[in-house]
């Protein structure tokens, strides 16, 4: 165990409200090693709250170098997008799911301004994170003495890689790991195809891919334009993952490309993508029966990249 959990069992508790629900105790342990924070408002947060937070900043942290903005609920992103502002970023992830985004957490990769803020302040939100906040968009926010605003004092490309390791404690034992922070190797990502995808449609693979690593398995990410169409994931079957997905997006699938967080299982999934005319897939590969899926695809004319990587999150 490194020193970084040493130093959380020496660290002084901070009792919570509650946990996950009104009968759970729970703390909020917190070292020097930690991303810092402020919270802006009144409100304390909550241990749901907390995981939330974290959920939204461990996506937005992908992007930290881009406008983004990650909306979170029950610690699942129901939208994420990205955009040539962050309030057009914001606009495109509130259009993946806004029902989903009552009561949510969304982060952004930027400081946020006073047209965000306008836009946010007059929805249900739990909390809103940011690097900054302009003085205008502050005010507005603080008007909602239901809304958490979080104010991040560490980078988001420092959050990105500072947690080496995640801890789970069972009735079995501790089990401790590494961090899944892979990135996509140049080496095992390769086309396997006989259509290409062209560049822009490379580029809405990748964001979807760094997407998927964040939801739960069997995860399934729809994107296009670099926008959430549809995400599911927490499903105990891939197949009827793709089809979920797919159906949530409707329309929205055409031309638009799947990412998966382990390689696609059938032809089902591929004879369902082209139903709904989906444009390209990105997928870990390797599957029993990959050349099958590869046949598939070349069938429907649907580019489909590999990546080697496996991005499972029990």
């Amino acid at each position: 165990m490194n020193d970084n959990y040493q130093q959380f069992f020496d660290a002084e508790p901070i009792a919570l409200k509650y946990g996950e629900n009104p009968h759970q105790k729970a703390f909020f342990y917190a070292t020097d090693n930690n991303a810092k924070f402020e919270n802006l408002s009144d409100i304390e947060l909550s241990y749901n709250n907390i995981l939330d937070i974290n959920c939204a900043v461990k996506i937005a942290s992908e992007f930290f170098d881009v406008n983004a903005a990650v909306i979170v609920k029950h610690n699942t992103p129901c939208g994420v997008a990205l955009g040539k502002s962050l309030n057009e970023a914001y606009l495109k992830a509130f259009d993946t799911d806004p029902l989903g985004t009552f009561g949510a957490t969304i982060a952004f990769s930027q400081k946020v301004d006073k047209e965000i803020a306008k836009h946010a302040s007059s929805v249900c939100l739990d909390a809103i994170i940011a690097p900054d906040f302009d003085k205008e968009a502050e005010e507005i926010l603080q008007k909602n003495k239901e809304l958490r605003i979080i104010k991040l004092n560490t980078s988001y490309k420092e959050i990105r890689t500072m947690q080496e390791q995640e801890i789970h404690i069972t009735p079995f034992g501790t089990l401790v790991q590494e961090t899944d922070n892979k990135e996509l190797d140049k080496d095992t990502f390769k086309v396997v195809t006989k259509t290409k995808p062209d560049t822009e449609m490379i580029e809405d693979m990748i964001f979807a891919w760094k997407i998927a690593k964040h939801v739960k398995t069997n995860a399934i990410v729809i994107a296009k334009d670099f926008k959430t169409i549809s995400i599911i994931g927490g499903q105990t079957n891939r197949v009827d993952a793709v089809e979920t997905a797919l159906n949530r997006a409707c329309d929205g699938a055409k031309k638009a490309i799947i990412a998966c967080d382990g390689f696609i299982p059938a032809i089902d999934s591929i004879q369902a993508a082209a139903q709904c005319r989906i444009g390209g897939i990105i997928q870990t590969g390797g599957g029993n029966k990959e050349q099958e899926v590869i046949k598939a695809a070349d069938k429907y004319e649907i580019a489909m990249i590999t990546t080697g990587i496996r991005h499972f999150k029990h």
